[in-house]
C-alpha cells in the first residue's frame, strides 16, 4: 500500500494523550472519548469516520474561553474601562496567544491530524493548535463544568500580570504609534535560527513609517514581537 492510499497518519504522539493532558490541565478526565475528539481535526476525522472531528467542541470551547477570560479581566481589573477589558479578552484569546498556550501543555504532539496536515506541519500551525485548544477547553468544560476551565486559566494571570495579559509592550507601543505618528506598527522578522524550542529562535524588528523603533528576541515570533516592542518603549522612555 503506497502512503497516499495510507489511512490518516496521527502526529507523534504521547502513549497516553489522556494522561498527559490530565497532568497538563491539573483535571482527570472521565470521558476519555470527548477528549480525544477534542484532538481529532477535521482533516483526520474526515479520512478515519467521515464526521468532522472537533469543530463542535472548538466552537463550545472559544464561547467557554471568552466567557472565563472576560470573567477573570472583569475581576482582576476593576479600574480597568470596558475597552481595556475588551482589548485585554482579544488579546489573551487571539489565534497565536492560544497556540502558545497549546505548546505549553504539549498539544503538537497530540494533535491527530490527516495525511495532508502532516506532510505540511499542521502541527506546528498556529491556527490549528489554536483551535485544537478550544476544543479541548470545550471538552474540559463538558467534562467538569466551569471550574477546572477557571483553574487552567487563573495560570495565565500568575507572574507578571502585563506578560501574562499581552496588554504589554506592544500594545502600549501601538497606542503610542497611533497617537504620535498616525501610523501602525509592523513587524519583520529579521533571523530565524529554525531550531525547535531555541529560546532565542527568532530576531524580530518593530517599525514605524519605515524607521526601526526596537529588535527583540524569542522562542515564538510573538514573543520576538513583544521583546521588540518593550525595547522600542525603552527607548521612548530615554528620549524622553
Amino acid at each position: 500500500m503506497t502512503a497516499e492510499q495510507g489511512p490518516a497518519i496521527d502526529a507523534p504522539a504521547a502513549a497516553d494523550p489522556v494522561a498527559e493532558l490530565s497532568r497538563a490541565l491539573g483535571y482527570e478526565f472521565r470521558d476519555h472519548d470527548q477528549l480525544l475528539t477534542a484532538l481529532s481535526h477535521a482533516s483526520y476525522a474526515h479520512e478515519t469516520r467521515g464526521d468532522r472531528g472537533n469543530e463542535r467542541l472548538e466552537f463550545l470551547g472559544d464561547a467557554v474561553l471568552s466567557l472565563v477570560v472576560g470573567h477573570a479581566l472583569f475581576a482582576a481589573h476593576p479600574e480597568w474601562s470596558e475597552g481595556q477589558l475588551t482589548r485585554a479578552r482579544a488579546s489573551l484569546v487571539r489565534g497565536d496567544a492560544l497556540a502558545e498556550r497549546a505548546r505549553e501543555i504539549g498539544l503538537p504532539g497530540l494533535v491527530k491530524l490527516g495525511r495532508a496536515e502532516v506532510r505540511g506541519g499542521g502541527a506546528e500551525k498556529d491556527s490549528i493548535l489554536a483551535n485544537v485548544l478550544e476544543a479541548v477547553i470545550g471538552a474540559l468544560y463538558l467534562d467538569g463544568g466551569l471550574a477546572p476551565v477557571q483553574a487552567y486559566v487563573a495560570g495565565w494571570f500568575r507572574g507578571d500580570p502585563e506578560t501574562a495579559l499581552h496588554i504589554d509592550a506592544k500594545t502600549s507601543f501601538q497606542h503610542w504609534a497611533h497617537a504620535e505618528l498616525r501610523a501602525t506598527p509592523s513587524y519583520h522578522t529579521l533571523t530565524d535560527s529554525g531550531v525547535e524550542d531555541d529560546a532565542q529562535r527568532f530576531t524580530v524588528e518593530v517599525r514605524v513609517l519605515g524607521e526601526g523603533y526596537g529588535t527583540g528576541t524569542g522562542r515564538s515570533k510573538r514573543l520576538a514581537e513583544q521583546a521588540a516592542a518593550a525595547a522600542a518603549l525603552a527607548r521612548r522612555a530615554e528620549e524622553r
